[in-house]
């Protein structure tokens, strides 16, 4: 039996039972886990949003709960105007901001404090999110989140932005780790008009990290409107042996798959994550890489324990010679350069 707490001064979808696409959040996906535990409920909007109208804007808001809880389930109900929803734990802001409001995206997880950290990214209208067996994120009395929204109307008529974020807290004795998340892909991208390229790179894991001990159990990979494929590897080096551990078939950039994996895996220690983004230039301009609907990405993100903090990894060949760089973010002096790229 769930029991359901909301936050009363936000709970403002009562849109006609969540038209659009932005549904109520009660129900999961068809295929997915039961949902279990007691119902905490964070809304975003709804914010109209004008014909071509293209941003990011975010909320911060305290959950309501009154003690330590362990989130064992995250689910993401999104309008069709949302291009991508980040979710984050914030133990730095302390002031509610209600109203949506223009904000650098991708700022939270790059917080080279490491108090900003991502709980779970998606671009699905409907995406749930359930940890392994004795695995949450421990989330604080009335711990603030962040609810960053990327939002593009394509349409020509005023459209409403909304979506409701659930979690689902478990009995503490159930647990045992804490979950994070790796944001893992390179920012080298540049095709030409018409052009059918792919990108692919090796992330090779910085001497300061070991992932050798962590169980990577959940993956999703990320490219804009003109991607048609991503391939994720895990391998001791360069030169393989490569193992797959994301593949999906086909590849949809706007529904993009999760895959999941039981038992979870390790990344071998100073081996890395081989991976490979293919795109189509169906437009008549040159495309690089960027946060707009218009731009390119190439990254992947993975779910996994026992929890390092959260990272933002990159590759890439603009600095470092041929072999570029590696860079994981909070933890390295280049972090500026990758706050950069965003």
């Amino acid at each position: 039996m769930r029991r359901v707490v909301l936050a009363s001064t936000l709970f403002v979808i009562a849109c006609g039972g969540g038209g659009g696409g932005g549904g109520s959040g009660d129900d999961a996906p068809a295929d997915a886990p039961p949902l279990s535990g007691d119902m905490y409920r964070l809304t975003y909007g709804p914010v109209t949003i004008q014909p071509g109208q293209e941003g990011t804007r975010c909320i911060w808001l305290k959950l309501p709960n009154t003690t330590e809880i362990k989130v064992h389930q995250v689910h993401n109900v999104l309008s069709s105007s949302s291009h991508h929803l980040i979710v984050y734990k914030d133990d730095m802001d302390t002031t509610e901001q209600t109203t949506p409001v223009d904000c650098q995206p991708f700022t939270g997880a790059l917080n080279t404090t490491g108090s900003i950290a991502p709980i779970m990214i998606t671009q699905k209208a409907d995406d749930l999110l359930t940890l392994p067996d004795r695995v949450a994120y421990t989330l604080k009395p009335n711990q603030m989140v962040k609810i960053e929204m990327h939002y593009l109307n394509a349409t020509d008529a005023p459209v409403d932005a909304l979506a409701t974020v659930d979690f689902y807290g478990v009995d503490p004795s159930t647990i045992d780790h804490e979950a994070n998340i790796l944001f893992i892909g390179s920012p080298d991208i540049d095709i030409a008009p018409g052009e059918t390229k792919t990108v692919h790179q090796f992330f090779t894991t910085p001497s300061y990290i070991d992932f050798s001990a962590s169980k990577i159990f959940a993956i999703t990979g990320h490219t804009h409107k003109l991607g048609t494929d991503v391939q994720v590897r895990v391998a001791p080096s360069k030169t393989g042996p490569m193992t797959d551990v994301y593949s999906p078939t086909p590849f949809s950039w706007s529904e993009p798959a999760t895959i999941t994996h039981d038992p979870p895996f390790g990344v071998p220690k100073a081996g890395g994550f081989d991976f490979e983004c293919s795109y189509t230039n169906t437009t008549n301009q040159r495309v690089q890489f960027g946060e707009s609907a218009n731009a390119e990405m190439c990254f992947f993100w993975a779910y996994y324990y026992p929890s390092q903090g959260s990272k933002v990894c990159v590759h890439t060949e603009q600095y470092g010679g041929t072999n570029g760089i590696n860079v994981c973010c909070p933890g390295d002096s280049l972090c500026s350069l990758i706050e950069g790229m965003f």
